[in-house]
């Protein structure tokens, strides 16, 4: 992924909620990573899914944090905030319990980038860790049917 960016000559930025910076510090495990990682919002809290990327606090209030159009506004906001062509957005419920009404494993990752504005979700089992790390997973693969 990061050689598909570098050879476009594009970037990535976050905006991750149950991830907690996990896809951005993912990201930039691999060499040459600087050059096309502008960096990423770490919003755990869902008052700084509004304060830092930009969320409609009205959304927040009338779905939680947990809800597909989060994920596309966490998506852009990272994009926007960041000065990025790629925007990624994760939100979800990691576990053991659930939040809001969303069961465990309910994971929505958003992608902004040139012409696009699409949310996938992902219903993922096991503990938090495989949660997350399958959220990073589809964040990724989200990503890079875009990048193909």
């Amino acid at each position: 992924m990061i050689t598909h960016l570098i050879e476009r000559r594009e970037t990535v930025a976050t905006a991750e909620s149950l991830t907690a910076g996990l896809v951005c510090a993912t990201l930039t495990e691999v060499p040459g990573s600087s050059a096309v990682v502008r960096g990423g919002l770490v919003v755990y809290a869902t008052d700084l899914k509004a304060k830092l990327a930009g969320v409609d606090e009205d959304l927040l209030a009338a779905h939680g944090a947990v809800h597909p159009e989060v994920a596309a506004q966490l998506a852009a906001g990272a994009r926007d905030r960041c000065g990025a062509t790629w925007g990624l957005g994760l939100t979800g419920v990691a576990g053991p319990d659930g939040q809001d009404g969303v069961a465990p494993g309910t994971v929505h990752v958003g992608l902004a980038g040139p012409g696009v504005l699409t949310v996938r979700t992902l219903d993922l089992s096991g503990d938090r860790a495989a949660v997350r790390a399958g959220a990073v997973s589809g964040a990724f693969a989200l990503l890079g049917e875009h990048l193909a």
